[in-house]
């Protein structure tokens, strides 16, 4: 009888690690042992067959017909168990689950079902079970869950329907309760046995036990051990711990679903729900930020902030079959869902992390290639929350952290460079793109984003186009060609316009045209092909066309506003310019936060002779701006906040002129001009600070600001313009607009050579502002110097040859000089213009890429 119980023991434990087979070789000793063992050895060799069975070939359909003949003496011997002598020897239920689990394995469902209702599983009561006794009921639960979804039989009323799906979903909860529960019972049987083998004494074992349980992840306190292999949750317990939050959201339970999903994750941790951990966090903060709105979000433990009392009084309440959790206190509860998506993802990506191989074998390529697949996984959602609430500082962070385990990981450094323009580290991600190009060279979506990084933010023109040529050469057939096509059209627009060498313009614009066409060519349903081709024509003075393909731009896209803003710049070349305020102001009831169709706004009405209306527009211009940028500039200062824009450049090629006697003259009047200038703001610069934070918020008020002085001068208030000028000078006192502004005011109010001095600083400060050169030549003229304004106005024409105030001044001067042939050529050139002229350049309209 002592032989018999300690063949019982070895076999429970044998049971509870999994090895099967000396379970079997025991079972004639416990028969030799007792004839009465007869049919408890009918069940367990039952059992390590079915179990070793399944442990080589897993309970998937493409397994079900094998698994009729592979399983057919496990049948036989549980079977034989289903008698009465089984429920003799107690042995009969467990007999029945495992018979439902060997159906299951089989695709009997409904024979799997019909099992279930035998061993009473719905009845069951909660008591205390062994270790293998957890993980029969748990995967019974989870097989009667998985029968009931795969049956092929539909209910007969609405009312079985729901009675089925409640049926289904409190099965898979039971299965999570249960496998979790099994999971970490099972370290803990793994730690103490661990303990015991070192020789550890028993109180130390418990003590330490108790300590895991409680306050901390039971799986950092275990060691490695031989029996880490066997203790594995198996395939159905996996899918169950999985299906169970799937199952209620199909149903159209969100809210339980998110409930189900909390209450996995704050089970204490095992080794062996550690990948699974990553898994369900993953999934919640995808379920968070797909389908949870903020209106229907409830932060945890907000619903029944009362319901842990009951688990804390013991006695009858303890709950047996439920796993344990991490204690409540000290543990940070997100309180809205912006902090509960970011938490989890945080956690999975520590979680990736942790995972990541670094080994660059060939052995590892697998395990590489499953872990870089989650880590990536956790980075995109990752991405999608961060930039949804504009929390790109942590994405940066998070991709620095991956980039020690991407190696070659093409689609990581295409995102943290994606993540760095985001963040406005322009020049940062440029290098990133630059590394993501050389890991995938057939990619041209790097070579894209360069180009547009180039163009938009750096002004780096001829890298941009380098880039964009690249890209078209890479083309494949999974991207638009015409997209890289417009790169390259965009690029030739850009130097033409930047071009002060008539041939050059003419070469650049010729090919943008080129470029721009074969784009619209390419894709004709692309609204970005047609505006940037209609704002070529513009620029090359043929209105007409420009007209045509602006129209087709808005046909595909009609809410785009640059699109618009072409639009009415159109109109009012063609001499429209009621049409094209009532365009700007329909514009408006689309996007009544733009400010560049506010900024056209005010300068038609101003055109209109609506000046007072003009003051209103430019002041909720002003408003709007407090609403967009306030709380933005008013943040710390970025680190690496850009400084050029504090320094005056003045590039050597705009300084040359034919008409002088040598460049060097002309240089040397371009530094004398530039020391003027400084002198002019040196009292300003003493005292001047930048403005925290991004300096493009500040530069849009300084713009608002100027409009505002132009639109009081208007209406003939100078001291208020003075005032206005006096606003933008506090954010950027060297800035040319402000320069040129305060020389209107001055010839306003008819003080000549204090408007020279304020149009000479304007030039020194940017010698391309043709406003300014015009503006200069003028005075120059009313101060009695014709030559000086004869060749400030023809540098003037040089730049903007399109430009009919510069022609119509030039031949004021030169007729007061006598030369009437030259005079009559210069206002004719004017009056061919003139009705072409937009109220505004073409060229004041941003850059636009979507």
């Amino acid at each position: 009888m002592r032989n018999t119980s300690k063949v019982e023991t070895l076999i429970e434990t044998c049971r509870s690690e999994g090895k099967w087979q000396k379970v079997i070789d025991l079972t004639d000793e416990l028969k030799t042992g007792s004839p009465n063992n007869e049919c408890l050895a009918h069940f367990l060799v039952g059992e390590a067959r079915l179990e070793s069975y399944l442990e080589e070939n897993p309970p998937i359909e493409s397994n079900f017909a094998k698994a009729k003949s592979g399983l057919s003496d496990a049948r036989r011997s549980l079977n034989l168990v289903t008698g009465e002598n089984g429920k003799t020897a107690g042995i009969a239920l467990d007999a029945y689950l495992l018979l439902a689990k060997l159906c299951y394995a089989c695709g009997e469902y409904e024979k799997s079902l019909e099992n279930f209702v035998k061993a009473e599983l719905n009845t069951l009561a909660e008591k205390e079970l062994t270790l293998r006794s957890l993980k029969i009921l748990a995967e019974s639960y989870a097989i009667k869950g998985l029968c009931l979804e795969n049956q092929t039989s539909k209910p007969s009323s609405k009312f079985k329907k729901a009675e089925k799906e409640a049926e289904m979903i409190s099965c898979f909860e039971r299965a999570t309760d249960l496998g979790l529960l099994y999971l970490q019972e099972q370290d803990i049987a793994a730690y103490a046995t661990s303990a015991n083998n070192t020789g550890g004494s028993t109180l130390a074992i418990n003590a330490s036990v108790q300590q895991s349980a409680s306050n901390m992840a039971i799986s950092s306190t275990i060691p490695a051990n031989p029996l880490e292999l066997n203790r594995r949750m198996g395939t159905i317990l996996e899918t169950a711990l999985q299906r169970a939050p799937i199952v209620l959201i199909k149903a159209g339970k969100l809210q339980e679903a998110v409930d189900r999903y909390r209450i996995m994750l704050n089970a204490i941790e095992t080794k062996t729900t550690q990948s699974l951990r990553l898994t369900l966090a993953r999934q919640l903060a995808e379920v968070l930020l797909r389908g949870v709105s903020g209106t229907i979000y409830t932060a945890p433990f907000q619903k029944k902030q009362g319901a842990s009392s009951t688990l804390k009084t013991g006695g009858t309440s303890k709950k047996l079959w439920k796993p344990r959790k991490y204690a409540a206190r000290n543990q940070f509860v997100p309180r809205n869902q912006q902090e509960e998506t970011i938490l989890l993802l945080l956690i999975a990506e520590a979680l990736a992390v942790r995972d990541t191989v670094l080994s660059q074998s060939p052995e590892f390529k697998v395990a590489r290639t499953h872990a870089m697949g989650n880590a990536t996984a956790v980075y995109d959602l990752l991405t999608l929350a961060t930039v949804r609430w504009g929390l790109v500082q942590l994405l940066n962070e998070s991709f620095e952290k991956a980039l020690k385990f991407s190696f070659g990981e093409q689609h990581v450094w295409r995102q943290y460079g994606i993540s760095l323009m985001a963040a406005g580290k322009h020049m940062h991600a440029l290098r990133v793109l630059q590394e993501s190009m050389k890991l995938n060279p057939g990619d041209p979506l790097p070579c894209l984003l360069a180009a547009k990084l180039c163009y938009e933010s750096l002004g780096l023109i001829k890298e941009g186009l380098d880039y964009a040529q690249q890209a078209l050469k890479r083309e494949t057939k999974g991207l638009r060609p015409s997209r890289a096509q417009l790169y390259v059209g965009i690029g030739y627009q850009q130097l033409a316009i930047q071009s002060t060498l008539k041939l050059e313009r003419e070469n650049y614009n010729k090919l943008a045209l080129d470029a721009l066409e074969k784009s619209v060519q390419n894709d004709g349903n692309d609204h970005l092909c047609e505006y940037y081709l209609s704002l070529q024509y513009a620029l090359l003075n043929n209105i007409p066309e420009a007209l045509t393909h602006i129209r087709f731009a808005l046909a595909l896209r009609t809410e785009h506003a640059p699109s618009l803003h072409l639009f009415a710049l159109l109109l009012t070349a063609s001499r429209r310019p009621r049409e094209a305020l009532v365009v700007t102001e329909d514009a408006l009831e689309e996007f009544p936060d733009n400010l560049n169709l506010l900024h056209v706004k005010a300068h038609l009405q101003l055109h209109l002779q609506d000046a007072e209306i003009a003051l209103v527009t430019v002041q909720r211009m002003l408003a709007i701006w407090r609403e967009l940028y306030e709380g933005q500039v008013n943040v710390e200062e970025e680190k690496h906040s850009d400084t050029k824009s504090l320094i005056l450049h003045v590039p050597s090629s705009q300084m040359s002129d034919k008409d002088s006697n040598s460049v060097y003259a002309a240089s040397l009047a371009a530094v004398s001009r530039v020391e003027q200038a400084l002198s002019e703001a040196a009292s300003s610069l003493s005292s001047f600070t930048p403005k925290p934070g991004p300096q493009r918020p500040w530069m849009i008020q300084i713009k608002i600001w100027l409009l505002l002085a132009d639109v009081y001068l208007s209406i003939e208030q100078p001291a208020e313009a003075l005032n206005c000028i006096h606003e933008a000078s506090q954010i950027y006192p060297l800035s040319h607009q402000i320069m040129y502004m305060r020389g209107l005011v001055c010839v306003y109010q008819e003080q000549w050579n204090e408007a020279k001095q304020c149009f000479l600083n304007a030039v020194a400060a940017n010698p391309n502002h043709t406003e300014a050169l015009r503006a200069l030549g003028e005075t120059h003229h009313v101060l009695g110097e014709p030559r000086l304004a004869e060749k400030l106005l023809k540098d003037a024409a040089k730049l903007d040859p399109n430009c009919p105030k510069i022609w119509f001044a030039l031949g004021k001067v030169l007729e007061s000089l006598g030369e009437y042939t030259a005079s009559a050529d210069c206002m004719a050139t004017a009056l061919q213009l003139e009705p072409t002229c937009p109220i505004l350049p073409f060229t004041s309209i941003a850059l636009t890429f979507d």
